[in-house]
């Protein structure tokens, strides 16, 4: 049996996206066929708290299940995005950033068609469930402790108060994570926490660092496909390998120097 679990990570949804999202964005035809190559697939699609409780020990996943996630929350969510999941009955799970969506809100995420904050509830009654990308969308591995705190409980706090429940997932602006930042979003009050790592999950990956697959506007209907069936990517749990820990160490350092920075 291959242990594999996609879980993928999508941006905007539009023909017509800002620059400095263009990579990370697909087209509304090419996400319809995704979603299609889902449905056909036999796949089980859940939300991030069906992984949860299964990582927690508390429930079993269905058969095959795959987990469709959505970061930031542009402006195409609560409507045609939300539309076409809804229309062939796949939930989903959006991961938001509050200082993007809030009124007067300020966030690190460059200019672009944003959701409003008033629409969250919407998503919810559509299908998604929700879940925190911090407030400013800063790399959350090169802040203080302070910061950090904030950025967590901040956004958490903003969401709970606009569903009326508590919100327990969140992602790491750009997949940005270390053991200090694991630990403190366990502190406040997260429950998973997914990182990007370019990797298929599994049933026995980690609670704070849930392996998702980053769809570019690059990537065809044949590489989804793959990833559904379990190939294409390495699986996790694996340990970061030198290349990712040096990263990490040269952007702790620039932003030591230069302040936080937008994680992108």
């Amino acid at each position: 049996m291959n242990p594999a679990i996609p879980v993928f990570l999508y941006h905007a949804v539009t023909d017509d996206p800002p620059d400095w999202i263009a990579e990370f964005t697909v087209t509304p035809r090419d996400f319809a066929a995704h979603l299609d190559a889902v449905v056909d697939s036999g796949r089980t699609p859940v939300t991030i708290s069906a992984l949860a409780g299964h990582l927690a020990g508390r429930a079993p996943l269905p058969p095959r299940p795959v987990l469709l996630t959505f970061d930031d929350g542009f402006a195409d969510l609560p409507g045609p995005t939300a539309d076409a999941l809804a229309g062939r009955g796949l939930p989903a799970t959006a991961y938001l950033t509050t200082g993007a969506i809030a009124p007067g809100g300020r966030s690190l995420l460059p200019p672009a068609p944003m959701m409003p904050l008033d629409r969250v509830a919407e998503l919810e009654r559509s299908g998604m469930e929700i879940g925190s990308h911090t407030v400013t969308h800063a790399q959350l591995d090169t802040l203080t402790a302070r910061r950090l705190r904030t950025e967590l409980s901040d956004s958490k706090a903003v969401l709970e108060d606009t569903l009326g429940h508590p919100v327990p997932h969140l992602a790491y602006p750009h997949g940005y994570n270390s053991a200090r930042v694991r630990a403190m979003a366990a502190r406040a009050g997260y429950e998973t926490a997914t990182a990007v790592r370019h990797a298929l999950s599994s049933d026995r990956d980690e609670r704070y660092r849930i392996a998702r697959l980053i769809v570019r506007r690059s990537h065809t209907v044949a590489d989804v496909s793959a990833w559904l069936a379990g190939d294409g990517a390495r699986i996790a749990p694996y340990r970061d390998g030198p290349k990712t820990v040096a990263w990490r160490w040269y952007r702790r350092g620039r932003a030591a120097l230069n302040g936080p920075e937008f994680a992108g």
